[in-house]
């Protein structure tokens, strides 16, 4: 039975839009493939992992027949890409075996039956909705994903911490280094809720929304997430725990503080941090009036000093921090100026998008 009949392009897309969470290595060798259902002309691609699910729709069905199967998503992925732009791309399903055409190239896939399939069975009835532009969430997830742990013992950091409050839509991620804040505005009200979304489906978002004015759904449940937007639906488990109080972990009242260029700051610290080593990224602040000097060092007793002008009259502070957490934030925001906040040598500092309360990035000092 012929299932699709399409495009290289109009069939590599959905395709595309799945395969990013399947994993190489799996338990059930099922996972490692993708669920192709096809009624009539809607044929609709479905991937998981158990934990994330992501189902997408395309009207490139061929013939009135329902139809299911699975395969190995990498394979399929990688053959149309190899494949020509040009020419139709047919996938026929015949004997548990499915059949890639285009032109004088045909591939024979083996195949598992879809009802063998494990799908992340939808929650019911959801807490809460909340409605967004693709491009506020993008924004929103951007400003602080990188804060996010990666494989930590405390499992509950190895996510994005979502707040509804009123009407904001708060989102902060902790490594227990350093914290990200980041807030938007929504046209809804909400009560309060707080929950823990996996690293894997922030990732995944990221790739999936676009910079556009359409909106996304976001339903939470209780131990769900589900976001519908354009021809795409995913839905992610969300983690169990408790996460750390942010607000007590954000400064307030310094007194010690200053604007700088990002720009000019990001390119000083990229050059201090060459004469870091891979075990030891540490460098060294001198805040004093009128400037901020930028030192490193390294075993071989290298050095590389920054000197840099500052609009500031406050105490003279020493204070070191690890590079990567500066390089990381001053990467990803994209205004000219940022703000920057000191207690003294042994207190976080605060840095902060000027005459902007939606953004906050604390990091913790670290002894040279």
């Amino acid at each position: 039975m012929q299932l699709v009949k399409s495009t290289r392009d109009t069939l590599l897309r959905p395709l595309q839009i799945v395969s990013g969470i399947v994993e190489r290595r799996h338990t059930m060798p099922i996972l490692a493939n993708i669920l192709i259902r096809k009624n009539g002309e809607s044929v609709s691609f479905l991937s998981t992992d158990t934990e994330v699910q992501i189902t997408t729709l395309a009207n490139i069905g061929s013939g009135p027949e329902e139809a299911g199967t699975t395969v190995a998503a990498r394979k399929l992925l990688d053959i149309l890409r190899a494949l020509p732009e040009s020419g139709d791309v047919t996938m026929t399903l015949l004997n548990k075996r499915l059949t890639v055409q285009s032109g004088k190239s045909r591939f024979a896939l083996q195949t598992l039956a879809a009802e063998e399939f494990p799908t992340v069975s939808v929650a019911d009835t959801y807490n809460a909705t909340v409605t967004l532009p693709q491009k506020t969430l993008k924004h929103l997830f951007n400003m602080v994903h990188f804060a996010m742990a990666q494989q930590d013992i405390r499992y509950y950091l190895n996510g994005l911490l979502l707040v509804l409050d009123g009407n904001n839509v708060i989102a902060v991620a902790t490594d227990g280094h350093r914290l990200a804040f980041a807030q938007v505005t929504a046209e809804q009200q909400f009560e309060r809720q707080e929950v823990i979304i996996p690293r894997k489906t922030i990732l995944e978002l990221q790739r999936l929304l676009e910079e556009s004015d359409d909106e996304v759904r976001l339903d939470i449940a209780a131990s769900q997430v589900k976001l519908t937007f354009a021809d795409i639906e995913l839905v992610s488990k969300l983690v169990e725990g408790k996460f750390p109080d942010y607000t007590r972990v954000i400064p307030k009242g310094y007194k010690n503080d200053f604007t700088i260029s990002r720009d000019e700051l990001l390119r000083s610290l990229q050059r201090a941090a060459i004469m870091t080593s891979d075990k030891f990224k540490g460098v060294r602040c001198m805040i004093s009036p009128g400037s901020m000097k930028i030192s490193s060092t390294n075993a071989d007793q290298e050095e590389a000093v920054e000197e840099l002008e500052i609009d500031y009259g406050g105490d003279t502070i020493d204070i070191g921090f690890n590079v990567t957490y500066l390089l990381d934030v001053l990467n990803n925001l994209k205004c000219d100026q940022v703000n920057i906040s000191l207690g003294d040598s042994n207190s976080s500092a605060l840095m902060s998008i000027p005459e902007n309360g939606d953004f906050k990035y604390v990091v913790m000092p670290m002894r040279i």
